[in-house]
């Protein structure tokens, strides 16, 4: 999941979103907020793959030092 993705998803929702409250079409604006929580779940679940990658590299660097 790329950053790129998640702001990607962000936007098009922003988009869809002002789209949707334009023209009164409320599905449309629905999925707009839809697309912007898909891109932050993306953007939650990169950062915590980060997080665990970096743990996991300091646990194999310990290991390595023994």
């Amino acid at each position: 999941m790329s950053d790129l993705s998640s702001k990607g998803d962000d936007l098009k929702g922003r988009a869809k979103e002002a789209v949707g409250d334009l023209t009164d079409n409320s599905d449309l604006k629905r999925e707009g907020k839809t697309d912007q929580v898909a891109g932050k779940v993306k953007e939650k679940l990169s950062d915590a793959k980060e997080k665990l990658e970096d743990v996991v590299d300091n646990v194999k660097d310990k290991l390595n030092r023994d």
